[in-house]
């Protein structure tokens, strides 16, 4: 059975490295993760009490919950390579 990965992505705002850090994050799954994963998008402007509970020291900052260990990754996520690691997913190798 396949693993379900549970990512929260915390912002501030929909300011544009914000809505380029979502963007990035939904291609890279629907590439990598179809079918495997579930994005929550927390607002810190909204629920800044959020913050503590997952140590987000910066924004936008990725935290992968499921499956274990959990990882953070700070910024747009426009390095696709560096998400792949910091989440631990196999690039796919091309035939």
């Amino acid at each position: 059975m396949a693993k379900l990965y549970e990512l929260r992505l915390y912002v501030a705002g929909k300011t544009s490295k914000s809505v380029v850090a979502l963007e990035n994050l939904k291609k890279i799954c629907e590439e990598h993760l179809k079918g495997q994963y579930s994005i929550e998008v927390i607002d810190l402007l909204e629920r800044p009490q959020l913050a503590e509970g997952d140590q987000i020291l910066a924004i936008p900052t990725l935290v992968k919950k499921v499956p274990e260990p959990v990882r953070k990754i700070i910024g747009d996520l426009s390095n696709v390579e560096k998400v792949l690691v910091g989440l631990d997913i196999r690039p796919r190798t091309t035939s």
